[in-house]
């Protein structure tokens, strides 16, 4: 424990006044000597949350799906996780790179020698760490404030549902192909605190792709689903004899609450609010 305690207080003499080490979701550390003042956002969640911070004015450079807050889409776009546009963030020399851990530009763009931090919120727990080190790299004191505003905002929402709407069996698809929600995503805790049931063991694990047969077998009696993918639901064989289909309890949500859905972040809040409208207006008496 005093080595430990030794070995601590070394690391803090070696670095500089303000200077920050960062130990990222892949297990990289990185150095941040001062609070960055030129960062690029290469995962909307990500971009979100620094502008929630209070340091919008500091992204330089966003990626293609980045368009939350409406500042950041004047912004240059640097493309997509399969098409990073590496020389136009070498342009923008950045102090900072926020990437996802799925990111395939990180080991390129640290050969660079740039700074890249690899963080991917994938649950509340997720979301609460990441707000906390992004905080920790803007030097933005008391970083957790957002969250305790995103576990009020989500608990008014538990608060709106109805007591015959709590159990109440969902099918959550999340994306063509039949990925779904599972129990221990995001989408599916907040499912969880709103009361609803989900039809996704947790075994599965967070965003599984699924058969068809598997949902009609667990005869969901609400289904949630995004615009694109809703076309000739009940087209599907077999689908005809789902619960939710037959007393039209499907909720279709838009593309831009698509986008709230399905980023965790600081709109985690608004995502419950949504699910909790649709669980109150679906499953009415």
């Amino acid at each position: 424990m005093l080595e430990r305690l030794f070995a601590l207080l070394l690391l803090a003499l070696a670095l500089p006044a303000g200077a920050v080490e960062i130990k990222d979701d892949l297990g990289h550390v990185t150095q941040v000597p001062a609070p960055p003042q030129r960062v690029v956002s290469l995962l909307p969640s990500l971009t979100e949350t620094v502008c929630e911070l209070g340091a919008c004015g500091r992204l330089v450079g966003v990626d293609r799906y980045s368009n939350f807050p409406a500042q950041v889409n004047a912004l240059p776009k640097l493309g997509g996780m399969d098409d990073t546009n590496v020389e136009l963030i070498a342009a923008l020399k950045p102090d900072v790179v926020l990437v996802a851990v799925s990111s395939r530009v990180a080991e390129r763009l640290r050969a660079l020698g740039m700074k890249v931090i690899a963080l991917e919120p994938r649950s509340y727990k997720d979301v609460q760490r990441v707000l906390g080190t992004i905080g920790q790299v803007l030097g933005v004191a008391d970083a957790q404030r957002v969250w305790r505003r995103i576990e009020a905002g989500v608990a008014a929402a538990a608060g709106s549902v109805p007591p015959h709407a709590r159990g109440v069996r969902v099918y959550y698809e999340v994306a063509s192909g039949l990925y779904a929600a599972g129990t221990v995503s995001f989408m599916g805790e907040t499912l969880t605190r709103l009361g609803a049931g989900n039809i996704i063991p947790p075994e599965l694990g967070p965003f599984p792709k699924i058969n068809a047969e598997f949902v009609v077998k667990a005869n969901p009696a609400l289904i949630m689903i995004g615009q694109r993918g809703s076309e000739g639901l009940g087209a599907r064989p077999g689908w005809d004899r789902i619960e939710a289909i037959q007393r039209g309890r499907v909720c279709v949500f838009k593309a831009e609450d698509g986008d709230i859905l399905s980023r965790p972040g600081p709109r985690m809040a608004e995502a419950a609010q949504i699910m909790a409208k649709c669980l109150r207006e679906k499953t009415a008496p």
